[in-house]
């Protein structure tokens, strides 16, 4: 494989849409329960972190400009910033929410994967840890952290209501990352004989000379894409494409998104001419992939 094979694999392929993704409008869990065992390949999704911040209320609250658990940015240059979710608001009582959240996620996705396919999950600095106790706990092996590079225009605040009385004082460091969390169901034997068997095991190089890595720079997702997307977690085709595509080492398989919002991992798979199933509960966001997905698989990245 050379090294401009990277750049047609994530050009769109226009006309697959209708084959390639199911688009399905399921709860996670219950379409979980109740799935094949050993018939996905690969997960990549972006969870409800916080979980109370997609509750009808906090979407409400959300969309007034009221705030909640959304912390709602300043404008600026007359410009208005995407609300962001504050968990370090979390309770106790809902940090244990998210460890029974993730350990029931691992344990119903355990027997649907087959062995040795990757789990990508997004995550905050802040919870990561919460996630990786759970799958650890449930069989997965920790195959280490995907950083995704993304600088926002806020972030390290000084003290609240105390600007001027504390000028030089940081709450918190300016977050300029992503972890997203890589987990893998054991392989059967060694890596060679789980690739024979399942084709999986390891993951996409970028070439021949050059592996997939850890780190990933990323702009947020661009006009074009929030525009046929307005998700709240919407994540960019240029960040979702090399990593679906990478989740699946022979490039044959099914990759699953769970919670799959408004569809950018299935416009991400359709584009690199993958297959893929995603799932979402939400009738709102159900209803605005459906429209979305054949828009963002179409772009060029």
């Amino acid at each position: 494989m050379s090294d401009a094979a990277l750049g047609p694999a994530l050009e769109p392929k226009l006309g697959l849409e209708a084959t390639l993704h199911e688009f399905l409008h399921k709860d996670a869990f219950s379409w979980l329960s109740a799935a094949e065992e050993r018939s996905i390949h690969a997960v990549v999704t972006d969870p409800p972190y916080g979980l109370v911040e997609y509750t009808p209320d906090q979407l409400e609250k959300r969309k007034s400009g009221r705030g909640g658990v959304w912390r709602i940015p300043p404008s600026f240059d007359g410009r208005q910033r995407q609300p962001v979710p504050r968990f370090t608001v979390l309770k106790d009582d809902e940090k244990d929410e998210i460890r029974t959240f993730f350990a029931r996620f691992a344990k119903l996705l355990y027997p649907v994967l087959v062995p040795g396919a990757h789990v990508f999950v997004a995550s905050n600095p802040l919870l990561s840890h919460l996630v990786s106790d759970s799958f650890a706990a449930m069989g997965f092996e920790i195959r280490g952290t995907l950083v995704r590079v993304v600088h926002t225009l806020r972030g390290g605040d000084r003290p609240k209501n105390a600007h001027d009385e504390f000028p030089n004082v940081t709450v918190m460091p300016k977050s300029c990352f992503e972890p997203w969390g890589i987990f893998r169901r054991p392989c059967e034997g060694t890596v060679r004989e789980n690739l024979r068997e399942w084709a999986t095991g390891g993951l996409r190089r970028l070439s021949e000379r050059e592996p997939f890595k850890d780190l990933i720079e990323a702009s947020p997702a661009r006009k074009r894409e929030r525009e046929a997307a307005p998700h709240p977690s919407l994540k960019p085709q240029a960040f979702l494409r090399p990593l679906v595509r990478s989740s699946l080492p022979l490039g044959k398989g099914v990759v699953l998104d769970p919670f799959a919002g408004s569809g950018s991992t299935l416009a991400a798979a359709t584009a690199c001419g993958i297959r893929s199933i995603g799932l979402e509960h939400n009738a709102e966001y159900y209803e605005m992939g459906r429209a979305a997905i054949p828009v963002l698989a179409k772009l060029a990245v």
